[in-house]
């Protein structure tokens, strides 16, 4: 499995997926960095041996381009999602891409974080908030002190072309009424830049060329442990989240593995993998990560997935006509 990624990825680039996955027994499209991913799959594969399972990583945007290519070609490839929200899989169960599965483990799960119909089940929360670089000035407690004159020029944040995470996060401060898209247009007139994912912007914060950004939380807290000289806060406003949902494509050829995929992504092991790779669980009763305040400190913001989806267009060329960003 440690060389599958990138044979499988030479295999895309020659055009051959669909023989290769053909003789898998299941194939799964998701956004988690590698290490996860891995990680994801092995715990799964420790369950079922024998399990022949095949997985391919890029940003939620590139792996949605790369399935609705094969989706008009007639050949999607993937039997299941695992991607950054739940806004993509609305889009999809809307268009009849997805199955349907009542997952027994969702009574273990809060009704909002999966699709009532059993299309899209959420896997963990994914905070957006702030990182900071202690060698700043200024530290951080609110989204407000990004627009402040102590962060001229130093605040760096992902494009929303690029993540979907990015996109979730700025309907979410979009629709606070104490911020909005006002917000947005005071960070650009005070140097903010956006570009990229969220990898770039630890970098630039964990190097210095940045003082603060905008990023997910799980990146952040574990460069600190390993001693990173960075910070991660939730502001007082609260935090948009994104909750890396999975789903079943409706054209599977592997359905009974796909659901027992989805079974394994909720479970108690399941969910634990996720913690001990630095996320909060979705699942109730089971303890966040070290490095994490405790779950009832942490203010989510809502966002409504498919209010979210009618809006996702406008609000990325609104995102992209302030920061002067071309598509």
């Amino acid at each position: 499995m440690k060389n599958l990624l990138s044979a499988f990825t030479a295999l895309v680039a020659f055009g051959m997926i669909a023989g290769a996955a053909e003789a898998a027994d299941l194939v799964l499209y998701t956004s988690q960095p590698n290490e996860d991913a891995q990680a994801t799959v092995d715990g799964f594969k420790a369950l079922n041996p024998g399990l022949d399972v095949q997985w391919v990583r890029d940003g939620t945007p590139q792996i949605m381009a790369k399935l609705n290519a094969e989706i008009q070609a007639g050949n999607p490839v993937a039997d299941v999602l695992l991607i950054a929200d739940t806004v993509t899989l609305e889009r999809m169960k809307q268009a009849g891409q997805l199955l349907a599965y009542k997952s027994p483990e969702a009574a273990n799960f809060d009704a909002a974080l999966y699709d009532a119909d059993g299309y899209y089940y959420s896997t963990k929360l994914i905070t957006t908030g702030i990182m900071y670089n202690t060698q700043a000035a200024m530290k951080p407690t609110s989204w407000a002190d990004l627009a402040k004159p102590e962060a001229k020029g130093l605040v760096t944040m992902p494009s929303p072309l690029a993540s979907g995470a990015a996109l979730i996060h700025a309907q979410t401060l979009a629709g606070v009424s104490s911020l909005g898209w006002d917000y947005y247009k005071n960070l650009k007139a005070n140097g903010a830049v956006a570009s990229g994912g969220n990898g770039a912007v630890l970098k630039a914060v964990a190097s210095g060329e940045k003082a603060y950004g905008v990023v997910v939380d799980y990146m952040p807290l574990r460069e600190k442990a390993k001693g990173a000289p960075v910070e991660f806060v939730f502001p007082t406003e609260g935090v948009s989240a994104v909750t890396e949902p999975a789903a079943i494509l409706a054209s599977t050829k592997h359905a009974d593995n796909a659901r027992k995929f989805i079974d394994y992504l909720l479970s108690e092991n399941g969910q634990k993998i996720a913690v001990k790779l630095g996320y909060i669980p979705a699942r109730k009763g089971i303890d966040l990560p070290a490095g994490y305040p405790v779950r009832d400190q942490i203010k989510v913001l809502p966002i409504n997935a498919p209010e979210a989806l009618k809006s996702s267009e406008k609000d990325v060329k609104t995102f992209a006509d302030i920061f002067g960003i071309k598509g």
